[in-house]
């Protein structure tokens, strides 16, 4: 909320795995800014769900992690077209990749990747429609589970050292740095494309959290 109120921006509380949470995430903007001009679809979390779990919870994960994706591009379409405007789709490594834990975030984000192709045809020619795959970005719920382990540090470093760029994690304002080039006119002529800013992590297979 402090963030938002520093920026001129506004803070929406929202369950958005529930359709009626993002109408009324859509219904604030557009009361608020008068139209739509880019939407990050960046919400999700890496729950862990893998094939030893039952079929509902996977359903429920995919309900999590991609519903809301689906959900607030289609409620934005209109806006997103008549503003020429940008749709920036965070993804990760692990559709890619795999990770061998979790079916349900991996399949969420593969969907994602193939609804940025979708999409960018979709909107094409009036929005633009791109993604960005992290892979180790060292945010808040990235250091909570560090911080959940009995060797925080140890594990850090076992991590960075499969990052081949600076064997370091990636930092929050490296991810924005891409987010912003592809929500602004500067990328204006870059659509369906999958972006990794990972250090070249995805390169390597093996652990993630």
């Amino acid at each position: 909320r402090s963030l938002a109120a520093e920026t001129g921006g506004i803070f929406i509380e929202a369950e958005l795995s529930e359709e009626a949470s993002c109408n009324k995430v859509v219904d604030e903007t557009m009361t608020t800014y008068g139209q739509i001009d880019v939407l990050v679809n960046n919400a999700g979390y890496n729950d862990g769900i893998d094939l030893e779990q039952p079929p509902e919870k996977f359903m429920s994960s995919l309900q999590a992690n991609l519903s809301h994706v689906y959900t607030l591009t289609h409620l934005c379409r209109e806006q997103l077209r008549a503003n020429q405007g940008s749709v920036v789709n965070i993804g990760s490594k692990v559709a890619v990749t795999g990770q061998g834990s979790t079916s349900g975030y991996a399949a969420a984000k593969g969907a994602m990747n193939a609804l940025t192709r979708e999409w960018a045809i979709a909107l094409a020619p009036e929005a633009r429609v791109n993604a960005v795959l992290p892979a180790e970005c060292i945010t808040p719920q990235y250091q909570r589970w560090f911080n959940s382990l009995k060797n925080p540090e140890g594990t850090r470093r076992a991590i960075e050292q499969l990052i081949p760029l600076g064997q370091r994690m990636t930092t929050p304002e490296e991810m924005a740095a891409m987010i912003v080039f592809l929500a602004s006119p500067v990328s204006s002529h870059t659509t369906g494309q999958i972006i990794f800013v990972d250090g070249g992590r995805s390169l390597h297979t093996g652990a993630s959290a």
